[in-house]
């Protein structure tokens, strides 16, 4: 991987994506964050139903854009992560990470929110 990339992974925040939509089978784009954890990488939305989940639910596999410290998109795979136990392993330290969690409790993100683990292929 470039140089320019892994830096942009351990530091950016803010990319789009590209899935592929579960209905029209058309390619969605979006803008959304992604976050790293100890070299793995998350794609959450706050907790409800969001179209960008259900279309990597269908079809995992989707585009990552990077956009902010260099420009590359990567074809990577989702694998949504519906474990209680690795939700909360996940989910404590991104949402400590994000702000102040009285604005986004911790059992509202556990039970609703969308997360996917993103490999890079």
């Amino acid at each position: 991987m470039d140089a320019s990339v892994e830096e942009a992974l351990k530091n950016d925040t803010v990319i789009d994506i590209t899935t592929t939509g579960r209905k029209s089978g058309e390619a969605r784009r979006i803008e959304i964050w992604f976050h790293n954890l100890d070299s793995r990488y998350f794609i959450t939305g706050r907790p409800g139903r969001r179209s960008w989940y259900a279309n990597l639910l269908a079809n995992p596999d989707f585009v990552f854009h990077l956009k902010e410290s260099t420009q590359a998109e990567l074809s990577a795979t989702a694998r949504a992560i519906t474990s209680d136990t690795e939700r909360r392993e996940i989910l404590e330290p991104l949402i400590a990470g994000i702000g102040d969690d009285s604005e986004r409790p911790l059992d509202q993100w556990l039970e609703r929110a969308p997360l996917v683990e993103v490999t890079f292929n």
